[in-house]
């Protein structure tokens, strides 16, 4: 008989430890599906900016330079390629100047000056009516000129400036909802989804801004937000290209009116590029999808005969019919979710203002909302943003639907005349607020001038007295989130006991100065602002050495 086979005790062992091996491969597998499954913790933040347009991103731009943590989100794959807005008014170059990022623009854009008018009738061939200094000298600004740039060189300048301070902007990301958590003070969740897997995310926010566009989602889920306007028939067509052309005024703004084919808005654009806006005099009934580009190019060549106009290249061709509307409310009742830009008011693009209206909304919000998450500000001073930018709105749209209609009619004496009375509000400086909590009118007998509650500061060339330096008074201060207050005296010397009185006054421990100065310090301290590698030459603690909330300029 044949003996029994032994097993083999290194075999015995190593089918063990494989046995072992493959449990704990098991085990693993089953806690990261586990972890998987799990739900993601979801993003805190305290705004969260819902479009990563020039609105969305001023804002988020100096939320992120005074220290607020602050997400954007956008559901575009990358920031705008071409086509889009176009244009910088005087008052927006100066807030680009107030930013230190002015440069770039100033040396790659189109400056234009002047508007020239042509007009051609069944009894007249084309011809020019006139020429009109776009911002004459009344109109008190540096750079009294539009400034041509492309929407994706200002989104670019802000992309970069983010980065700097740490913040990027997630992409790919579509916003859907958002709810308050627990009670009227809790965070809000934000609902938002991955256009690629369409996975789904949530952040917890203080607050809620909408910069997301003329559809905005934002805008849907506050309510009682609807957009209340109207829309007029007509279809106009844009071209951006570079031209091969003998019409004379092709670096001009130029308006150019065809009692038989209609009009053509000419806008000089960076690197050789022109724009052209040509009303389509088409029904709201007509197949837009024969209002292709051939169709509109066609229509440029019929308007502006007997010149030749054709095209070296096409950038970018867009069609859209105008529509004036402002939203009913920039606001939720809790003053937690807010509107800026399109998503609060749309207008026809021929007066260049929807960027800037849209940029400086954000500035009016940005110090508000960095003031109420620092816990600085009472109520009223949110509501004030709705109250100043639903007016400017208002004015834009009234404005607008003037302007537009003049442009279609080819009346060009009657677009200069709109164009002198409004030229202030055109050109930014003369956007005013009325009286809000934070604008006190009742006293004003004694204003005199343009420096006047609601209005913006004149600008003025003055000295600085600390250093006898020559400056530009809205220029001087670094925007840091802070107030400033500024002492004009034609003689110092003769001033000092008034100095010596305020300077006393306001350096009490009592005084109103000195107590949200405290309370500014102790918000910076756990909170401070982010900085940056150009604070080196700023200096921005020269600004905030006395308070974090105030300066003081003596001129």
């Amino acid at each position: 008989m044949a003996p029994a086979a032994v097993p083999d005790k290194s075999s015995e062992g190593q089918i063990s430890e494989v046995r072992m091996e493959t449990a704990e491969c098991a085990d693993r597998l089953d806690r990261l599906t586990l972890l998987r499954s799990m739900p993601e913790a979801p993003l805190e933040c305290q705004v969260c900016v819902v479009g990563a347009g020039p609105a969305g991103l001023m804002l988020a731009c100096n939320l992120g330079r005074c220290g607020i943590k602050v997400e954007v989100v956008d559901d575009r794959a990358d920031q705008t390629p071409v086509g889009r807005a176009d244009g910088l008014q005087p008052k927006t170059i100066e807030t680009f100047r107030q930013m230190r990022l002015a440069d770039p623009l100033l040396q790659r854009g189109v400056r234009v000056y002047d508007i020239a008018f042509w007009r051609s009738t069944a009894d007249e061939p084309l011809h020019r009516l006139g020429r009109e200094v776009h911002y004459p000298p009344v109109i008190d600004v540096l750079d009294p000129y539009i400034l041509l740039v492309h929407q994706g060189m200002v989104e670019s300048l802000f992309i970069d400036d983010l980065k700097k301070r740490g913040v990027e902007v997630r992409r790919n990301t579509a916003f859907d909802s958002y709810s308050v958590c627990d009670n009227k003070s809790g965070p809000l969740q934000v609902n938002c989804r991955a256009n690629v897997n369409q996975e789904r995310k949530s952040l917890l926010t203080q607050y809620l801004v909408g910069c997301d566009g003329a559809h905005s989602k934002v805008r849907k889920s506050i309510p009682d937000a609807k957009p209340v306007g109207l829309s007029q028939p007509s279809v106009w067509g844009v071209l951006d290209g570079e031209l091969v052309t003998d019409f004379p005024d092709i670096w001009s703004k130029t308006l150019v009116y065809s009692q038989q084919h209609g009009s053509i808005l000419i806008i000089p654009r960076e690197r050789n590029m022109t724009r052209f806006y040509i009303e389509l005099k088409s029904s709201s009934k007509a197949d837009k999808d024969q209002l292709g580009q051939e169709f509109v190019m066609q229509r440029a060549r019929d308007i502006m005969a007997p010149f030749e106009v054709g095209w070296k290249y096409i950038e970018w061709f867009g069609r859209y019919q105008i529509g004036q509307r402002v939203a009913s409310r920039f606001c939720d009742n809790h003053h937690r979710a807010f509107l800026a830009g399109d998503a609060s008011h749309t207008h026809s693009p021929k007066s260049a203002q929807g960027m800037n209206t849209s940029m400086h909304d954000a500035w009016n919000l940005c110090w508000k909302l960095n003031l109420a998450v620092r816990g600085l500000a009472k109520p009223a001073l949110l509501e004030s943003y709705d109250e100043e930018r639903r007016k400017i709105a208002l004015d834009l749209v009234n404005f607008d639907y003037e302007h537009a209609n003049q442009i279609a009619g080819g009346d060009a004496a009657a677009l200069a005349e709109n164009f002198r009375t409004n030229v202030r509000f055109i050109s930014g400086i003369g956007a005013e607020y009325g009286e809000n909590p934070i604008n006190m009118t009742e006293s004003q007998a004694w204003v005199m001038g343009e420096a006047k509650p609601g209005c913006l500061l004149p600008p003025a060339k003055v000295t600085r007295y600390l250093d006898s330096n020559p400056v530009d008074i809205q220029l001087d201060i670094p925007m840091l989130g802070q107030f400033r207050v500024y002492l004009l005296m034609w003689d110092v010397h003769q001033s000092r006991i008034f100095l010596d009185a305020f300077c006393h006054a306001i350096a009490s421990s009592d005084s109103l100065v000195s107590q949200l100065s405290a309370a500014a310090s102790v918000s910076y301290a756990k909170q401070p602002r982010a900085p940056a590698p150009e604070d080196i030459y700023l200096r921005p603690e020269r600004y905030t050495a006395v308070s974090h909330l105030f300066t003081f300029g003596l001129i």
